[in-house]
Parts: C-alpha cells; sequence; structure tokens
C-alpha cells in the first residue's frame, strides 16, 4: 500500500530548489478534492516568480526520481511548476514552467529534463487548485491566481481527449476516469473526483458499458485487482468520446 505523501519533505525540496522564487505551494486532485485513492497521484502546483534555470529543473528531476514512485511504499508525485506571470493575467494556452509525472520516468530517467511551453492541461490544474484551496506554503492560490474561464477550460480538457485515446490499450483505468470526468465537467461545469466521475457517467452511459466503468471505479478505490480481458472496453471508451463531444459543442 502507498504511504501517505510527505509534503513536508516535497515543500522542502523546493525551497531549496527555487530559493527566493518561490511564492507558493498548493495541492489538487485527489489529495485534495477527493481522498487519496490506492492509484493516486500526489498533485503539487508550485506558483514562482522567475523561470528556472536547467540547473533547478535538473535538480527537482533527480530528487523526484527518488521520492516519487509505484513501488513498494511510495506514491507518485505529479509537480507542476508555473511562473506567475505567465498565468496571471490568465491566457490561453498557459505555459507550463516544469512537469514531473511518473509516466515521463524513463525519459527522466534517460537524462531529459523538461522544457517550459505551453500546456492547455494547465487549465484545470489551476482550476483544481483554485477549487481545493489547500496551500502547504505561502498564500492561498486565489492570492496567486487568477480563475480560468468556463470556455477555456472546456476547450482545454476537451483538447486532451485524441491523446487519452492513444493511450487507452495501455493505460485503460486511468484514461476511463478522465474520459468520465471531462464529460461531467463539460456537462455540469464542476470538478469531480475521478471515482465520483465514472458513478455520475455510469448512471448515465448504456447498461452495456456499465460494467467497465464499474470496474475503472473498483480498481481505482482499491477494490478490485486491474484486468479488462473480460470486458469490452473500447465501446466504452468511445461512447465517453461520443457525449464530450456532443456535450462540447452544445
Amino acid at each position: 500500500m502507498p504511504r501517505q505523501p510527505d509534503t513536508g519533505h516535497l515543500v522542502r525540496l523546493l525551497r531549496t530548489a527555487l530559493g527566493d522564487s518561490l511564492l507558493g505551494v498548493c495541492l489538487h486532485g485527489s489529495a485534495a478534492l477527493g481522498g487519496l485513492r490506492p492509484h493516486s497521484d500526489v498533485d503539487v502546483l508550485t506558483v514562482v516568480r522567475e523561470p528556472t534555470s536547467q540547473g533547478q529543473r535538473r535538480f527537482l528531476v533527480d530528487e523526484l526520481l527518488k521520492a516519487s514512485g509505484t513501488g513498494e511504499g511510495l506514491r507518485p508525485v505529479e509537480l507542476t511548476v508555473v511562473v506567475q506571470g505567465e498565468v496571471r493575467p490568465w491566457r490561453y494556452p498557459p505555459v507550463c514552467e516544469f512537469l514531473y509525472g511518473e509516466w515521463l520516468r524513463e525519459d527522466f530517467e534517460r537524462g531529459a529534463i523538461p522544457a517550459p511551453g505551453p500546456n492547455p492541461d494547465l487549465a484545470p490544474v489551476l482550476t483544481m487548485a483554485l477549487l481545493a484551496d489547500a496551500p502547504l506554503h505561502g498564500p492561498r492560490p486565489a492570492e496567486l491566481l487568477d480563475p480560468v474561464p468556463a470556455a477555456d477550460l472546456r476547450r482545454a480538457i476537451v483538447a486532451g481527449v485524441p491523446g487519452l485515446m492513444d493511450e487507452l490499450a495501455t493505460d485503460t483505468r486511468n484514461v476511463l476516469l478522465t474520459l468520465a470526468r471531462v464529460w461531467s465537467t463539460l456537462v455540469t461545469g464542476g470538478i469531480r473526483s475521478k471515482d465520483a466521475a465514472a458513478q455520475w457517467a455510469a448512471d448515465r452511459v448504456p447498461a452495456v458499458h456499465r460494467p467497465v466503468l464499474a470496474r475503472a471505479r473498483a480498481v481505482h478505490l482499491g477494490d478490485e485487482d486491474e484486468r479488462w480481458g473480460d470486458l469490452d472496453v473500447r465501446p466504452c471508451a468511445e461512447h465517453l468520446v461520443r457525449m464530450i463531444e456532443e456535450s462540447y459543442a452544445s
């Protein structure tokens, strides 16, 4: 079972790496919105005053490779760093200064260092950080960030759908849960936890697709092992994509 995250260690790491440029650190995602599940990342957003150097980004990668993971006793960390002036005042697409996630581990172990660049996924990240209001260091997120307009949030979450479908075979649970959350957000305007979004979607899909969403939710909650050979996953995912497209167009 993954241990609870040592957020104090993460804050100390960020203070060491970023120094006086560090303005604030806060949680978003499952840790702040719905409670950590067995497969949940610890999602951390960091706001800095100035752009980072290559050396700072290298240091963060090296330390996170040790502190984050999916092995025994570890909890995966997803760290996003933004320069305040790149997201306040808000404009689209926002620029991400640094991003660490376990899905990028192989690249990092080969020596890759994340570079700053436009990233629409920042729209839901900033929205969740403001909604969670869970500072770990510095002021409340609302004192550092502008709200994301609803129209920009909608187009940002839809922009990632094709890439999600490319990963359906290799990251089935997460893709299904994310598609469910995208659909839920488009319809309701709110951002649910992944298990809550899966239940919301399961209540609205044809009966043939409900076992797939139920399995994804159960695996996420730690109630079942991840296995998909007995279920027809792709038609369920394709149905969710159609619902997303229809909801976005309406």
